[in-house]
């Protein structure tokens, strides 16, 4: 019987949730996260570059954050470090990103994929920081970007190559000539939120109250459907536990940003 209780329990939260997000009755703490505003009153917009590994990493961990920022205008655009060719699969891969970004309302000149020889995607893979910093230094310089949105040092997943954005985007904001580059990353969660799915849209509000010291911002997926849809677009990837991924990931339901230093 207690059992029954807690699974009883833990559905109602979970079907709650969803339905506060799909109704929009839900509002997370005001953050003024790129809400600065102009004289006349309008929101300055920002030019917005996210850095990730591989392609579907965009429609896995950042739907929340992507959808915050074309809502609202800004400028965003996507640099993928690799094709994600660990599977033979890379050509095939890199379309699919273009397709998701559609869905996700990003311009495709607005999405640039590499297929560097010393950026090749898969575990163990170690990816040179000074190159990474290069190259995104490249982006900036290229469009303007005032801003830049990519993974902590765990990367959700762990995996690899996601550490070795972090920390090549660390080595940027480091060098003298990109200080004044604002920089986020994405707050990894412990396996129990990872997978709380929309239940975790409490447990992010409470978050930014017990980390004090830090500058946080809780972004909510005002659209969760769009982040299935594109997912849906990465067709070479979207076998049954990617999609029972997206379905139980908190990260489909909310990001939580981070202010490196």
């Amino acid at each position: 019987m207690a059992w029954f209780l807690i699974i009883s329990s833990v559905i109602v939260l979970w079907v709650a949730s969803l339905c506060k997000i799909l109704h929009g009755s839900y509002s997370p703490p005001k953050g003024t996260f790129l809400n600065n505003l102009k004289d006349g009153g309008s929101i300055n917009k920002r030019n917005v570059l996210l850095v990730v590994a591989h392609p579907d990493d965009e429609s896995m961990f950042f739907t929340p954050t992507i959808n915050y920022l074309t809502t609202r205008g800004h400028n965003i655009h996507i640099l993928c470090l690799s094709i994600g060719d660990a599977d033979g699969k890379g050509i095939t891969r890199k379309e699919e990103l273009y397709q998701a970004s559609a869905i996700l309302k990003v311009p495709h000149q607005q999405v640039k994929v590499l297929d560097h020889p010393d950026l090749q995607d898969g575990f163990g893979e170690v990816w040179n920081h000074n190159i990474l910093a290069l190259i995104i230094e490249e982006e900036i310089n290229s469009y303007g970007i005032d801003l830049i949105i990519t993974f902590d040092n765990y990367g959700v997943s762990g995996h690899c190559n996601h550490c070795d954005v972090h920390y090549g985007v660390m080595k940027l904001l480091h060098a003298s000539s990109q200080r004044k580059i604002e920089a986020w990353e994405l707050v990894s969660t412990n396996i129990f939120r990872k997978y709380s799915g929309p239940v975790d849209i409490w447990l992010s509000s409470l978050y930014p109250m017990q980390c004090s010291h830090e500058v946080l911002h809780c972004l909510l997926n005002e659209q969760p459907r769009k982040s299935f849809r594109a997912m849906a677009q990465h067709s070479s990837q979207w076998v049954w536990f990617r999609k029972l991924f997206v379905g139980f990931s908190s990260y489909t339901y909310v990001n939580t940003l981070r202010k490196m230093k």
